[in-house]
């Protein structure tokens, strides 16, 4: 059957970082390699914070395989490390520049439409060399199998293609990855998700309000009482013209809240510390939203499955501990240890055994200590459990609790610069909402400025991203509200009472009794995911180039 087909020594799908990171390094090796990307370009599918960061103890970073992608693909570098913990006008903020530095040989913020169009260039010129290539506008749908082995990837435009090896890099929502078994999408708690507003801003008003110099830039994050007691915080990164502003919530907290993502974001844009740098004026370029993996429960400890490895989002490979946010350098790193193990098995004569020197590379990289800490694993079962939570919202909200602050609150900054603390900070609402406040109420100072911008509505929102309309690419298996009503929250581009979103609620009469159903209309998706996960639905990416497409990402 396989002679059928066309066949290359390598196929990677997606051309994000980790996609990049994995076909550079194969066709270094003089692999033939093919690339396919989704979008109509690549990064116009792509959403993130952003920031990249070249680990010193990393084997592979995205400069040592692009040379040339600091000066061409970044925005600034990002020396500068905050975070404000926030107890309604009260704000304390504690420096991050340890935590920042640490096993950091540098860091910038990215655009991802940007960094992964140029990033694409390079591997095209890099694959054609070898006979392969890169092309756009191709979505892979499954996997070929022959005999019940991996031999190849299907698609929606083109004939099925067969591969020595296959490299997932098609992100959270991977469809090669479910494929094969090796992601789900059955519990919200495994998952975070960003939603995020790109901000215009000159580049001489940035480093005025700011306080950088031209190629500097500044991070800041955020987190106490003002997401409504969903657990999570906020982001704000400056890009050499433009603000990334966003926020990243566990996903289950969202849900149950019934919070709404887009509205959570608007809570952070109007707080009064934000004015010290919008100062009334906000153009917001694009709003986006994206799923994001808890590598601590899901990055997967074996990512292959006979010819099939997966790096990046699509193997769960998204560290995000407290204020540690790294993603798209594991995902370099993952893509080149992806290629590398493959060359190292076809020169041992069985390419078969890529999958398990890829596996093995991870462990002795040390990849996936960062993503899944022991000591995180060893701790949960006490740490989020309920009683011991109780306890610990109890005595910080006591006097006691207050006097502590004030006599180790030197010691709480030490713990938020600390790799060890961080890498098994519970997820609690004691970690993410409590603490951060009870900081700011009794350490912070008051914040008295007025944050007067307005940001848009949902629906111009909506209205002003780009969109190429395709036949539904989602199903709602299950329209009670029950099943699926989380959805009309959860979803970043819906809300209760909004009719222009993705999920709405309606009140239908049966038989004389109003029951509550949900609705589905895929034209407005933004294609995050989320309601893979808190709805009953069957979910698939639209087909190549249809769909969203994001100016900035």
């Amino acid at each position: 059957m396989t002679d059928e087909y066309e066949h290359y020594e390598a196929i990677v799908v997606g051309a994000g970082p980790g996609g990049a990171a994995a076909a550079a390094a194969l066709a270094q090796q003089g692999v033939e390699t093919l690339v396919l990307e989704r979008g109509v370009d690549a990064g116009s599918k792509n959403v993130s914070g952003g920031l990249i960061y070249a680990e010193e103890s990393a084997p592979y970073t995205i400069d040592s395989l692009f040379p040339e992608f600091r000066e061409e693909a970044s925005e600034r570098p990002v020396d500068e490390y905050y975070i404000h913990n926030i107890a309604d006008r009260k704000v304390k903020t504690f420096d991050l520049e340890r935590i920042h530095h640490h096993d950091t040989e540098w860091c910038d913020a990215v655009l991802r439409r940007k960094m992964d169009s140029w990033l694409a260039e390079q591997v095209h010129e890099l694959t054609r060399e070898t006979g392969g290539g890169l092309l756009t506008e191709v979505r892979a749908n499954g996997l070929l199998r022959e005999g019940g082995e991996i031999v190849g990837v299907t698609f929606d435009e083109l004939d099925p293609i067969t591969a020595d090896v296959i490299i997932a890099a098609d992100g959270v929502n991977s469809e090669l990855a479910r494929d094969a078994g090796l992601m789900d999408w059955e519990n919200p708690e495994d998952w975070f998700q960003g939603v995020k507003a790109v901000v215009d801003m000159p580049p001489e008003v940035i480093n005025e309000r700011f306080d950088i110099g031209e190629e500097t830039g500044a991070a800041h994050l955020f987190s106490g009482d003002l997401f409504e007691g969903v657990r999570g915080g906020g982001l704000l990164y400056t890009n050499e013209d433009s603000l990334s502003i966003g926020t990243v919530f566990h996903l289950d907290s969202l849900a149950d809240e019934r919070a709404e993502p887009h509205q959570l974001l608007d809570n952070l844009l109007t707080h009064p510390l934000l004015d010290q740098w919008l100062q009334g004026e906000y153009e917001e370029r694009e709003y986006a939203a994206k799923l994001v993996p808890d590598s601590k429960k899901v990055a997967h400890p074996s990512p292959h499955r006979g010819r099939l490895l997966l790096v990046g989002d699509a193997a769960g490979q998204m560290q995000a501990q407290g204020p540690i946010i790294k993603g798209m350098n594991h995902a370099v790193t993952a893509g080149g240890l992806a290629a590398e193990a493959f060359v190292e098995a076809r020169t041992r004569g069985d390419e078969r055994q890529a999958g398990d020197i890829y596996e093995q590379k991870l462990r002795d990289e040390g990849v996936m200590k960062q993503l899944r800490p022991r000591r995180y694993r060893m701790t949960r079962r006490l740490s989020e459990s309920r009683p011991v939570n109780r306890l610990g919202s109890a005595v910080l909200n006591s006097g006691i609790g207050g006097v502590s602050l004030k006599l180790f609150g030197g010691l709480i900054e030490r713990s938020f610069n600390s790799p060890f603390v961080l890498g098994m900070v519970p997820d609690t609402k004691l970690s993410y909402v409590t603490v951060p406040e009870r900081v700011g109420e009794v350490l912070g100072e008051p914040i008295n400025a007025t944050n007067d911008i307005e940001p848009p509505e949902l629906a111009d929102r909506i209205g002003d991203l780009t969109y190429d309309v395709a036949d539904p690419h989602i199903e709602v298996l299950d329209n009670s509200f029950e099943a699926s009503g989380i959805a009309v929250t959860a979803c970043p581009v819906s809300a209760q009472g909004f009719g222009g979103g993705c999920y709405r609620e309606e009140r239908v009469q049966t038989n004389g009794s109003e029951e509550r159903k949900v609705s589905l209309d895929t034209q407005p998706c933004v294609e995050c995911g989320t309601c893979a996960v808190v709805a009953d639905t069957h979910w698939e990416h639209p087909p190549g180039g249809k769909g969203v497409e994001f100016k900035q990402g």
